[in-house]
């Protein structure tokens, strides 16, 4: 065990983080798309010089859960050398879904002694494939877009300028491409400046002292969060609507064991693998089960204590998933929306068994989808390309001491919003509508939060894909709550018909058509009191 001033120790772990945090401001200030620009739909942590996380920016948790995975797979195709940068997208090499672009760097000292890593996640609005924003409904990984296993963008400084030509020319987008590329290669500068500049403060080897004393403090935690939940096992089942290609609602299983200090989490009868494109890598199932547990744990455990020891085999929660099942798929199962869509289940799944061990700590079911709408085509003025990838926030679940909170992102996601003005000043359409979903929360002692009404109207012939859950099967509520509304999607025309959409499709519009999207509430917590008089939002 390594002996470190619990002060310092402190003081280190915040300015990991800070370093982390400022990776993620530098991205956001200089991208070029509205996806990272606007909706910071990016992730920034730092690593060790063994490859293991040790601090992580605030960002979104499923792409920092996923991250470590990321790193490995770089490190095993590359020993890394001053200078170098890796980038790679692969899902089934540690990537998530073909959007999410991850870069890796090593941090080494003017005499060649590596320091650690930074790293970063950026969703690109497009990286090819079969529909604008690369969100596809897919039936293998080849029609999602470009699939970049890890390769080096950078090589001992000098920019491999033919593969940026390479991802740009597979992207409707080329512009955005290299302007986002070219943001996440400064924020990775920017970080090991900063890593550099602790080293200089403080002496190569306690950073590294440090580094070690903190992976201990945030097992430490783990362990201790663990021991404070009651042994026993607890099972949970709740269901995806569909794949997008006719199937039925398929089931997620859990089988949740916990015994001392330690976790088993058991995903054994959950559905095997699909046509559709909701198939999850491991690594964001892993994710999804991270963040959990990172939500009962107190404010002081280090923010990387369970990306930490995701990749150890004996690390104190464990993560089982059969080989071809619905979130440890066989390549080369498509897995656009299973990042997005499928984790999001996870966590219901998840909670749903921790709500039998703790039940004072647990919410009832949040939206349980990211609510995924991307576009594109020519503006007819500039004739110009386009494309755009956005998510919508939903009710968050009611909680065992207080209502759900209404039209927010939930769990595995933490975006903001484009607003309106970023919207229409960059795309040929109008906003009619963006407000609260009333009535979509479900009752109880306590309130789930309402979900979100988005009206778009587009200018000119758009190609649209929605990838969308919860509208068949509503998210849940606990203790007596009722379940919060489904979600829904329609097309309003010009001439006043309607048409509803399902959860999951692709479609060309013509110019006048209005698309609406409904957002599901969260479920209810606790009976109501007086049901007939209880009124939700």
């Amino acid at each position: 065990m390594t002996t470190v001033d619990p002060i310092s120790l402190e003081v280190f772990r915040h300015r990991c983080a800070a370093i982390a945090e400022e990776m993620g401001a530098a991205l956001g200030r200089t991208a070029f798309s509205a996806n990272i620009k606007e909706r910071r739909d990016f992730s920034c942590a730092l690593f060790d010089a063994t490859g293991t996380m040790i601090a992580q920016a605030a960002h979104i948790p499923a792409h920092l859960g996923a991250m470590p995975r990321s790193v490995e797979a770089a490190l095993q195709r590359h020993h890394l050398q001053p200078g170098d940068v890796v980038i790679l997208n692969d899902p089934y090499r540690g990537g998530s879904h073909l959007p999410d672009i991850t870069m890796v760097s090593p941090v080494h000292t003017t005499e060649g002694v590596r320091v650690g890593y930074v790293a970063s996640r950026a969703h690109h609005a497009d990286v090819g494939g079969m529909t604008p924003g690369s969100m596809p409904m897919s039936t293998e990984l080849y029609q999602e877009g470009l699939i970049i296993p890890p390769v080096l963008i950078q090589q001992g400084g000098q920019l491999n300028g033919a593969l940026v030509d390479m991802i740009c020319r597979n992207s409707r987008t080329p512009d955005e491409r290299s302007g986002d590329l070219s943001a996440q290669l400064a924020c990775h500068a920017l970080g090991a400046t900063r890593l550099l500049d602790l080293v200089a403060q403080q002496g190569l080897e306690r950073v590294h002292e440090h580094m070690q004393a903190l992976l201990e403090y945030g097992e430490r935690h783990v362990r201790a969060l663990l021991a404070s939940l009651p042994d026993g096992t607890y099972c949970f089942e709740d269901v995806m609507d569909d794949d997008g290609h006719g199937s039925d609602p398929l089931p997620i299983r859990v089988t949740l064991r916990i015994a001392g200090d330690t976790a088993v989490v058991d995903f054994t009868g959950t559905a095997p693998q699909v046509n559709g494109p909701i198939n999850a890598p491991l690594a964001v199932a892993e994710s999804a089960v991270q963040y959990c547990f990172r939500c009962l744990s107190s404010d002081d455990m280090p923010e990387a204590a369970f990306g930490a020891l995701v990749t150890r085999a004996d690390s104190p929660l464990k993560v089982v998933v059969p080989e071809g099942s619905l979130i440890n798929p066989r390549p080369p199962a498509a897995v656009a929306g299973g990042n997005v869509e499928t984790a999001q289940r996870v966590v219901d799944v998840v909670f749903g068994a921790l709500a039998q061990a703790v039940p004072d700590r647990i919410p009832a079911a949040s939206a349980g989808t990211m609510n995924n709408w991307t576009f594109g085509g020519l503006d007819t003025q500039t004739s110009a390309p386009f494309a755009y990838y956005e998510t919508l926030g939903g009710g968050l679940g009611a909680r065992p001491t207080a209502n759900g909170i209404d039209g927010v992102q939930v769990h595995m996601t933490n975006t903001l919003n484009t607003p309106v003005e970023a919207l229409e000043h960059q795309f040929p359409l109008r906003v009619h509508r963006y407000s609260l979903r009333p009535g979509s929360g479900g009752i109880g002692q306590y309130r789930g939060g309402a979900g979100l009404v988005r009206e778009i109207e587009f200018f000119v012939p758009v190609l649209i894909s929605l990838l969308t859950e919860r509208r068949r099967c509503a998210p849940y509520g606990l203790a007596g709550g009722a379940a919060g509304s489904a979600g829904q999607n329609m097309l309003l025309y010009p001439d006043g018909r309607t048409e509803a959409l399902p959860g999951k499709a692709t479609l060309p519009l013509q110019a006048g058509t209005r698309l609406r999207i409904e957002t599901p509430g969260g479920g209810g917590w606790g009976t109501p009191p007086d049901t007939a008089a209880h009124h939700t939002t």
